[in-house]
Order: structure tokens, then sequence, then C-alpha cells
């Protein structure tokens, strides 16, 4: 596990604790119970604290896995 993946499996972690870091790599909005607008706010929020960025509003709509926050940041090179 890279440092990209690690830091973000630990956001993952802390918004959504009673999953395992398995279901953590593989979570996405239609696979994660309880991945809702509160939770996807507070995880962007999480995820931008964590890395020092701000998501852009217009891409957003499309952070709705780990694997599309992952690729994001890495093409971002953060």
């Amino acid at each position: 596990m890279n440092d990209i993946q690690a830091r973000l499996t630990r956001c993952f972690a802390a918004v959504f604790p009673d999953i395992s870091e398995h279901q953590i790599t593989n979570a996405s909005l239609d696979t994660v119970e309880g991945w809702d607008s509160v939770t996807a706010a507070t995880l962007v929020t999480t995820v931008e604290e964590e890395f020092g960025i701000e998501f852009d509003a217009d891409i957003l709509g499309n952070l709705t896995s780990y694997e599309s926050i992952f690729n994001y940041l890495r093409r971002t090179n953060v």
C-alpha cells in the first residue's frame, strides 16, 4: 500500500468505522450502507484536511468511491 492509499484508507476508516480495510478499498456509494450526502460531505472534508487540498465543486459528484477518490489524488500528485 502506498502513502496515498494508506492515508485515504485512514480517512475512510474515520468516516466509516464499521467497515473493514478490505471493504474500504472496494467502497462506493452503492456498496456502503450509510454513505449519504452527510457522510459524503464528511468524507470530502476529511480527505481535504488530510491531503491539504480543496476539491473543485464540479468534480464532487464524481467522487463516489474509494477508487475514484484515489485516482483523483494520484492524478493531482498530492
